[in-house]
């Protein structure tokens, strides 16, 4: 190895050793103070949410949200002021007391009882009529057996529909298709988009579908959500300041994002449970899925199996396995349900 290229690689470690050792060392601005030593004063609860590097005070009905590094708060989800960053060092977040001044002032106004709960629950069966989705082909009980993705989808949100319409009177549950009809991935995401809901309303949708592979031993149900690193556009320009528009944006993902990856934990567990002991648990992944990345709300794409494994479609193809399926789908999204309503809108781990 050539001197010169010996000294870049001696200057670009001596650089991060410096950046590090400077880091470790920086000081906490003056006005800056502890942000939980505060919001316990206050006698608030703090949620933090290590995924999004998010926080949210909450305290006689109102919040208020803000993130590391930006410049933007949000009072009771609907609010915006312009803040000095909190900053995090050593794994504790430090605000600007302009910030806990901001925090007083909402606590101490009257704040709407009836925040936030979910409205609406749409769910959409995964492909339909002219596309049948996911197919395998396979000796079940000594027949031919055709099973297609698009009916094992259908079957599943059946049921999963009378379970929560029963459940939830009070709110809209709605499916994207309910009968074998084609709907176009722009129509599913626009069904969504445009169903109406209170100021306080919040609305989950839930994608279903069957899974394929050119591997046949390929087995398990999974539940995929979006990729915190793909940001939609939620806010338009004509709802916000163009220059605010990135950041506001980027706040609201993150929340889109942390319902959508509890909604997946809560369904996952429940599918495991439920059919974990003739199915194997894949996990919850992450993925830019057109139904997911476009409707703008918490949304989880459920795969309940593979066709194309000899094994599995034998389940797929079983009424009562779908039934059992739907079952802890319903089960998953009634526990997101019920702590997000409890918690008043919020999703995140203190």
């Amino acid at each position: 190895m050539k001197s010169t290229e010996m000294k870049k690689i001696h200057s670009i470690i001596i650089f991060f050793i410096l950046s590090s050792f400077f880091c470790l060392f920086a000081k906490v601005p003056a006005d800056y103070v502890n942000l939980q030593d505060e919001v316990t004063k206050l006698g608030a609860f703090l949620y933090w949410d290590p995924l999004a590097a998010h926080a949210i005070i909450q305290k006689n009905g109102h919040h208020l949200s803000i993130s590391i590094d930006s410049s933007i708060a949000l009072l009771d989800f609907k609010e915006f002021h312009i803040i000095e960053p909190p900053i995090r060092k050593d794994n504790q977040v430090f605000v600007s007391k302009d910030v806990i001044s901001l925090a007083i002032e909402l606590f101490q106004s009257e704040a709407e009882l009836d925040f936030f709960k979910v409205g609406a629950i749409l769910i959409d069966p995964g492909h339909g009529g002219k596309d049948p989705g996911a197919i395998g082909t396979h000796l079940i009980g000594g027949k031919k057996t055709t099973v297609q993705e698009k009916d094992v989808a259908l079957a599943t949100s059946l049921e999963l529909f009378l379970l929560l319409k029963n459940r939830y009177p009070d709110k809209q549950v709605l499916l994207t298709r309910s009968t074998d009809v084609y709907l176009t991935l722009e129509e599913r995401v626009e069904k969504a988009n445009n169903i109406n809901l209170a100021e306080n309303e919040a609305i989950i949708y839930i994608s279903i579908h069957a899974n394929a592979a050119f591997d046949t031993k390929a087995k398990g149900f999974e539940v995929w959500y979006l990729s915190p690193g793909y940001r939609r556009s939620i806010l338009t320009e004509t709802e916000v300041d163009k220059d605010l528009l990135p950041i506001l944006n980027s706040m609201l993902e993150e929340e889109y994002t942390t319902e959508s990856i509890l909604i997946a934990k809560f369904i996952l567990d429940s599918l495991d449970a439920e059919i974990g002991s003739l199915s194997p648990k894949r996990g919850i992944k992450e993925e830019e899925w057109f139904v997911v990345k476009h409707a703008h709300m918490p949304s989880v794409l459920v795969e309940l199996g593979f066709v194309t494994n000899k094994e599995e479609a034998a389940l797929l193809a079983d009424k009562n396995y779908l039934r059992k399926a739907a079952q802890a789908i319903y089960t998953g999204i009634s526990t997101f349900i019920t702590h997000f309503e409890q918690s008043r809108g919020f999703t995140g781990g203190q």
